[in-house]
């Protein structure tokens, strides 16, 4: 439970500590304690997204994410995509656990327990994905739903009817 929410818990000390310093220190130091404060709470808030996403470890294999790309080794299937070039991301709540789909052209999709080892690691390859709404992921996962659900997918690079010239 402490590992899940450790960011929170640094963020909350900083952000108080920032504070106690500051409300007993002179001028100079207290515009310190107040960066720090400040950075704390913002790794409060980051810690709060990222322990919605994490969820029980110890599922079936291991992802690993390495410069752009996922990798997941399973104990029967395995694969891996390259962030730049999926297509679409989805969450697939009818298996149990649920599990995460990553679409590529031209490749079987990359099928990844929520609770595999290293799972964590996908919420910043995620949330690098231009235009995914991070709250949406995360509702979406806390509610696990009973069907697969499109969380991300790629737009078309033109629209339809656009002309090139």
């Amino acid at each position: 439970m402490l590992t899940r929410w450790r960011e929170v818990l640094i963020g909350l000390a900083l952000a108080c500590g920032g504070i106690y310093v500051a409300l007993g220190s002179g001028p100079l130091l207290a515009m310190l304690s107040y960066a720090v404060s400040a950075g704390g709470i913002i790794l409060t808030w980051l810690g709060v997204q990222r322990g919605r996403f994490r969820g029980a470890d110890g599922g079936a294999g291991v992802v690993q994410v390495d410069e752009g790309q996922v990798t997941y080794f399973g104990p029967l299937s395995g694969g891996a995509v390259a962030l730049r070039e999926m297509e679409s991301l989805i969450l697939d709540g009818t298996m149990h656990p649920a599990h995460w789909q990553l679409i590529q052209p031209g490749q079987d999709p990359l099928t990844i327990p929520v609770d595999a080892a290293g799972a964590e690691a996908l919420f910043d390859a995620f949330t690098s994905l231009p235009g995914l709404k991070t709250e949406r992921m995360l509702g979406s996962l806390q509610q696990t739903p009973p069907q697969a659900v499109v969380i991300w997918h790629r737009g078309p690079l033109r629209p339809e009817g656009a002309l090139l010239h």
